[in-house]
């Protein structure tokens, strides 16, 4: 059963929690508009198809995205003003055990990790690509119809090479699928141009089929070869952007899919999927770190925790980005990309919680 002081802290810790989202994201929103007002005006975009179209994504999309910052921020906000007040001496004079009163901050932090999952697996995913494709088709072009010098590894074996695709079409153009065993080239198709009529289906048109058996050469020419890959059009164009707005279920069945392929170009969709989890966690650590921050009374006050808080912010992110970009890059794994952050600062919590429990 929670009592008076749990439901105090709970109902400080989720209100300076929203309080602090909606004020950030509000200013975060005037600058926004302030940058892409030319856009839609040029786009003549009315104000529904803006709030509709445009920031009703905006808005879940980065408060998800820095929610674990957030948290962190309020904890040092109203933490440090119950220590100001004295109110955190009283508590523990009263007997109760600063693990005891660490429990309240604990379940704030757990009721905000499940929104995180539900939101971050299921509800941001498809206001991501609406998101994107809004920005896509009013703000800035980033997407493409046609792809060049495509080169995909079907499976362990095959590797299909085209010269140009389009998407609209679904036509590729100067094609080859070639088929090794081992290192040895076994089979090798070069056509004119290859069309997809349905997933999978696949057909090869003004062909020339080379076979090879050891010192023999088998030769075939024809009109039209249709055959089975497992590959799908939209694959062709997948980019590290489509990663955030796959579902956790199609994330991992996309990945899985990759996988059984032999790609090995993931780092991109695996540090996103790990990024959520991490995420996630986040609020457990950013909790910790906030409470063991400013729960003592110090000279200064709030001022001074606060400035250390948005200090250390500022290094999660940039810790966060960095690390990205090398796991991107192949430096890193994804894994170890994602959850450093998370390492580090919770070492500086734990050590931080044995000073202050002293």
């Amino acid at each position: 059963m929670l009592k008076r002081i749990d439901r105090y802290i709970v109902g400080k810790f989720l209100g300076t929690f929203f309080l602090s989202i909606v004020l950030i994201l509000s200013i975060a929103i005037v600058f926004d508009l302030t940058e892409k007002l030319d856009d839609f005006y040029e786009e003549q975009l009315t104000a529904k198809e803006i709030i509709f179209g445009y920031y009703i994504h905006f808005i879940p999309y980065y408060a998800n995205m820095f929610s674990s910052l957030f948290i962190f921020l309020s904890v040092i906000f109203f933490t440090s003003k119950l220590a100001g007040n004295s109110e955190i001496i009283a508590i523990l004079a009263s007997g109760v055990s600063y693990e005891r009163f660490l429990m309240p901050y604990f379940l704030s932090a757990f009721l905000l990790f499940g929104l995180q999952v539900w939101l971050s697996g299921f509800v941001i995913p498809p206001a991501s690509e609406k998101l994107l494709t809004f920005t896509d088709k009013h703000v800035e072009a980033f997407s493409s119809e046609n792809a060049r010098n495509v080169q995909l590894k079907i499976d362990e074996h095959t590797i299909l090479y085209m010269e140009s695709f389009q998407s609209r079409t679904r036509i590729g153009y100067r094609a080859s699928l070639e088929t090794f065993e081992g290192k040895t080239l076994r089979s090798r198709i070069v056509a004119d141009r290859v069309r997809c009529d349905s997933n999978y289906h696949w057909h090869f048109e003004n062909y020339t089929h080379r076979k090879f058996e050891g010192m023999k050469e088998e030769l075939i020419r024809g009109y039209r070869l249709d055959t089975i890959l497992n590959l799908e059009p939209q694959d062709i164009f997948m980019t590290a952007e489509n990663a955030q707005m796959m579902t956790n279920p199609e994330l991992r069945a996309y990945m899985r899919r990759q996988q059984e392929r032999g790609s090995g170009n993931l780092n991109a969709f695996k540090t996103e999927y790990h990024k959520r989890w991490a995420g996630t966690i986040g609020a457990f650590i950013m909790t910790l770190l906030g409470v063991t921050m400013s729960s003592k009374k110090v000279r200064g006050g709030m001022g001074k925790n606060l400035g250390v808080g948005i200090l250390l912010t500022a290094l999660y992110i940039l810790f966060s980005t960095v690390s990205t970009t090398f796991s991107v890059s192949g430096v890193m794994t994804p894994f170890i990309a994602a959850w450093l952050p998370n390492f580090v600062f919770l070492g500086i919590g734990v050590y931080l919680y044995f000073q202050v429990r002293k």
